[in-house]
């Protein structure tokens, strides 16, 4: 899967429009929309915006990573990772 794909299938996850998205980056919704549909690459400042607004993980945009994770995802595994090491490995 391509990275606008990714990126418009989370969008559409969040239920949000390319307006709402776009404002929040900032940049114009045309720009935007080349984005999700792989006709222009997000420079790095708009790809950090984009992964806060939509939850993403840039490991999992950039297929460093199978899934998408969320920040919330990621702390919630550190903490279950934590608490086995505090229950089992001490």
């Amino acid at each position: 899967m391509k990275i606008g794909e990714k990126i418009r299938n989370a969008r559409e996850d969040l239920d949000l429009s390319q307006e709402e998205v776009s404002s929040k980056i900032p940049m114009n919704q045309s720009s935007y929309s080349k984005i999700e549909r792989d006709l222009q690459e997000p420079n790095l400042d708009q790809l950090r915006r984009i992964c806060q607004i939509l939850e993403l993980s840039p490991a999992y945009l950039l297929s460093l990573e199978e899934t998408p994770r969320s920040a919330l995802d990621m702390r919630f595994l550190t903490g279950v990772k934590k608490l086995y090491e505090d229950l089992y490995l001490k």
